[in-house]
C-alpha cells in the first residue's frame, strides 16, 4: 500500500526575510543598493527631473552617478560644482 506524503507547510516568510531575499537577487543581477539623504536643494531638484521624466528613484541616482562620473573624466568637476553653487543647488 503506498503511503502518502503529508504537505510539507511553507512558512510563511516575514517582511525582513523577503527584503534580504530580494537585496540578494538584485545582488545577483549585479545592482548594487545605494542609500543617503538629500539636501532640500537636492529634494527640489529630484521632484522636478521626476516630475519631468517620470524616471524611477533608481534611474535617477544611476543617471546621477553617471552624469557625476562624466563630468570628472572630462575635467568638468570643478564647473559642474561652481554651476550648482552659483544656481543654489
Amino acid at each position: 500500500m503506498n503511503q502518502i506524503e503529508p504537505k510539507q507547510e511553507r512558512k510563511a516568510m516575514s517582511n525582513a526575510e523577503k527584503q534580504k531575499r530580494y537585496r540578494e537577487r538584485q545582488k545577483e543581477r549585479g545592482l548594487q543598493e545605494m542609500r543617503g539623504y538629500l539636501s532640500p536643494e537636492a529634494k527640489e531638484c529630484y521632484k522636478l527631473i521626476s516630475e519631468q521624466t517620470n524616471w524611477s528613484d533608481s534611474v535617477i541616482l544611476s543617471n546621477a552617478v553617471r552624469l557625476t562620473y562624466a563630468a570628472y573624466k572630462n575635467g568638468q568637476i570643478g564647473l559642474l560644482n561652481s554651476w550648482l553653487k552659483n544656481n543654489k543647488l
